[in-house]
């Protein structure tokens, strides 16, 4: 084991900064990557240099050591130089989003560890994501980085990263939902509280997101003076759920966009096209609400986005549009799993979604609800699109 992983498990107390900060610093500027991982040293030893390099191998850096060595007794002084130790790492080129042996992040160490979600360090951690997209965004001249490209996996430095979809999370290469086309193309089949793919059987919409699309319901209305008078428009049928309740809510307009052609005919068959206050509007919402924003005669008091295939920079391209559909006191807010298979990066795309929002004179609101007695168990779909017990449900409205 490196010097650099055996003194980050603390192997003498108290951990102060005369000791590990400056042991660290020293280590550090002798040449030791921040990056240096468990697995490579194992391979050196072995003579194993060439696998030193595998994509496939797990990637056991310095912070995972510290995150799992981490004192669950330690003081508050003690924990002060803990996080000065992690600003070092990160100073050195640490990365945040690695995934060790046992397929953790230093996040999931973190809070295994007893450090919750408001502790400093884990919040360092958060801060190191969202900085870190956003230094990549401006070297690849806006691009997105972490949260788009393609939607099975992102490689950083030789790690493979999970990465999210505005509605499912992680998907796998051979999954139908990988892009839009092939979604749409895919046959769908609506049974026991869920909508699913026939075939495969991919998790589209599940009836445990009943309190969550209620509350979004009730957020479309926030600022409508009378929400019989409000106008309304949903991205995304899929089961119908959040349609529902917004009907309940006798609005004068409810607009709903939907591609998919197996989700409009179940549509027409349980009468939503016979309503008197709704509109049906058939086609991906970048042909369907570009009519409607050229049109100039429709403005809209809340707007709901649920879609599943899109990346996160599809999300982005609806904010163009958004800001010319929705009124001064409108509320725009979307079923929010980004990032949603592990809560270090829920918590970093919370932070991002704030950010960017803001460029649009938006100001993101998040209500935090308890769901892990909600999730189901995901047996019977291919793949769980939700693994937080947490949600963060997003109200966006202008500042």
């Amino acid at each position: 084991m490196s010097d650099l992983h055996h003194l980050l498990t603390f192997p003498t107390r108290p951990i102060t900064s005369d000791v590990y900060k400056t042991q660290l610093n020293h280590l550090l500027k002798s040449g030791i990557p921040s990056t240096y991982t468990l697995e490579q040293v194992a391979a050196f030893e072995q003579g194993k240099e060439d696998e030193e390099d595998d994509p496939e191998a797990s990637n056991t850096t310095p912070l995972h050591i510290l995150a799992r060595s981490l004192p669950k007794d330690a003081t508050t002084e003690e924990l002060k130089v803990v996080l000065n130790m992690m600003n070092t790492l990160f100073e050195y080129g640490a990365g945040w989003n690695f995934l060790d042996y046992e397929n953790k992040s230093i996040g999931d160490l973190l809070l295994e560890n007893g450090q919750g979600r408001e502790s400093d360090l884990y919040k360092r951690v958060v801060e190191a994501g969202v900085s870190a997209e956003l230094l990549l965004r401006k070297v690849n001249g806006g691009d997105i980085e972490f949260l788009d490209g393609p939607m099975d996996v992102q490689e950083d430095e030789g790690n493979v990263e999970e990465t999210p979809e505005t509605k499912e999370t992680v998907i796998d290469s051979d999954l139908t939902a990988s892009d839009p086309k092939t979604y749409l193309s895919t046959e769908l089949e609506y049974t026991d509280g869920k909508l699913i793919t026939k075939e495969n059987k991919d998790g589209v919409m599940m009836d445990w997101e009943d309190s969550i699309m209620k509350l979004a319901a009730d957020t479309l209305f926030f600022g409508a003076t009378n929400p019989k008078e409000a106008t309304v428009l949903n991205i995304g049928f899929g089961m119908g759920i959040i349609d529902t309740y917004i009907q309940e809510k006798n609005p004068a307009h409810h607009y709903i966009c939907e591609a998919h052609p197996d989700v409009l005919a179940k549509m027409k068959q349980d009468g939503w096209y016979e309503k008197p206050n709704v509109t049906i509007l058939e086609g991906k919402w970048q042909d369907t609400l570009n009519k409607l924003l050229d049109d100039g005669s429709v403005f809209l008091d809340g707007i709901y986005y649920d879609t599943l295939s899109e990346h996160y920079q599809d999300m982005l391209d609806l904010y163009d549009v958004i800001v010319g559909l929705i009124k001064p006191e409108g509320v725009f807010s979307f079923f929010n799993g980004l990032g949603a298979d592990r809560p270090i990066c829920y918590d970093v795309y919370k932070r991002i979604v704030e950010l960017d929002v803001n460029n649009y004179g938006m100001n993101c609101e998040y209500t935090t609800i308890q769901i892990g007695k909600q999730l189901p168990d995901w047996n019977d779909v291919k793949r769980s699109y939700y693994n937080c017990d947490y949600y963060y449900h997003p109200r966006i409205s202008f500042m």
